[in-house]
C-alpha cells in the first residue's frame, strides 16, 4: 500500500484495520507483562505516554467504526495530548495547532483574558471580558471597540443596559448615523500590530515547549514583555519631567543667589554733622 499512489477506499480501511489488529495484540501483550509485577514497573512519563496511546487507539477506532473524521477531545500529538487542531479556514493554513488566546488592550498595555486549547467562540465571552475590566479598574469602560464577531444582539443589549458604547456597524439597514459608530479599519491596528509583535519579535508563534503549564507560562511571558516594552517607551518621558522638575528648583534656587548677591541691602544712613 505504501507503494501504491492511488490506493482504493476499501483498501486504505482493510490496511488500517490491519494497523488496529497489531496494536490491539500489542496492548495484550504489554498488559500480560505488567501483570506479571508486583509494583506497576512504568515510570510517570512512561505510564503517561502509554495512557495517551491507549486514548488514542480508542478514539482513531472509534472514527473508523463510523466512518467519520470527527471526534471529541482528539489527539494529534503523543507528546502533546493537549494540543487540539482549530480549523480556522485561513489560505496557508486551514487547521492550526495551538493555544488560542484572547487579548485586551487598554491605553496600549495588553491584558491576558484567556488562554485555551479548545475552539471556542470569542463571541460569547463578551461579557466576561468587560467583567474583568471592571475588577481591574473599579468601573465600566465607556466605549468598547470590537468586530462583528462579538456584536451578536445578546451582547449589543447587555452593553447598552450598562450604558457602554458599542463602536461596530450597528445592525439592519445602513443610515447616516452609522458612519459615527462604524469601526473604520484603522481602528483595529493596534490590536492588529500587538499581535504581530507578540509573533514576530518575540516568538509567540515559535513556541517549544512541550507542557502545557509550560507553554502557557511563556505565552503570558511575552505579554509581560510587551507591557514592559510600552512601559518602557513611556518611562523615557516620566523621566524627562521628573529631572526637569530637579533642574527647576536647581536653577531657582540658583538665581535666589545671584538676587541676594546683586541687590542691596538697606543700611541705616549716616549723620554727616550738617545741619
Amino acid at each position: 500500500m505504501a507503494q501504491n499512489k492511488n490506493p482504493s477506499n476499501k483498501t486504505i480501511r482493510k490496511r488500517v484495520k490491519s494497523q488496529f489488529q497489531y496494536l490491539r495484540r500489542n496492548f495484550k501483550t504489554i498488559e500480560k507483562q505488567l501483570n506479571g509485577f508486583e509494583i506497576f514497573s512504568l515510570e510517570h512519563k512512561l505510564q503517561l505516554k502509554y495512557w495517551i496511546i491507549q486514548t488514542l487507539y480508542h478514539q482513531q477506532l472509534r472514527m473508523f467504526e463510523s466512518r467519520s473524521h470527527q471526534v471529541a477531545d482528539r489527539i494529534v500529538s503523543i507528546h502533546e495530548a493537549h494540543v487540539r487542531p482549530i480549523v480556522r479556514g485561513k489560505s496557508r493554513a486551514k487547521t492550526e495547532f495551538g493555544a488560542r488566546i484572547h487579548l485586551s488592550l487598554i491605553e496600549g498595555y495588553s491584558f491576558l483574558d484567556t488562554v485555551s486549547w479548545d475552539a471556542f467562540n470569542e463571541g460569547t465571552h463578551r461579557k466576561d471580558y468587560v467583567e474583568n475590566y471592571r475588577k481591574r479598574f473599579g468601573f465600566y469602560p465607556a466605549k468598547v471597540l470590537a468586530d462583528k464577531l462579538y456584536c451578536s444582539r445578546e451582547n449589543r443589549k447587555w452593553l447598552k443596559e450598562k450604558g457602554i458604547k458599542l463602536a461596530a456597524k450597528p445592525l439592519g439597514r445602513p443610515i447616516a448615523q452609522a458612519v459615527e459608530k462604524h469601526v473604520r479599519p484603522g481602528e483595529r491596528n493596534p490590536i492588529e500590530n500587538k499581535l504581530g509583535q507578540a509573533k514576530n519579535a518575540y516568538g509567540m508563534n515559535r513556541i517549544r515547549a512541550r507542557l502545557k503549564t509550560t507553554s502557557q507560562s511563556w505565552i503570558a511571558s511575552i505579554i509581560l514583555v510587551l507591557n514592559l516594552v510600552k512601559l518602557a517607551g513611556e518611562a523615557h518621558l516620566w523621566l524627562s519631567f521628573s529631572a526637569w522638575g530637579v533642574s527647576k528648583n536647581t536653577l531657582i534656587a540658583s538665581f535666589e543667589l545671584i538676587l541676594e548677591y546683586l541687590i542691596p541691602k538697606n543700611q541705616p544712613r549716616l549723620q554727616s554733622g550738617l545741619v
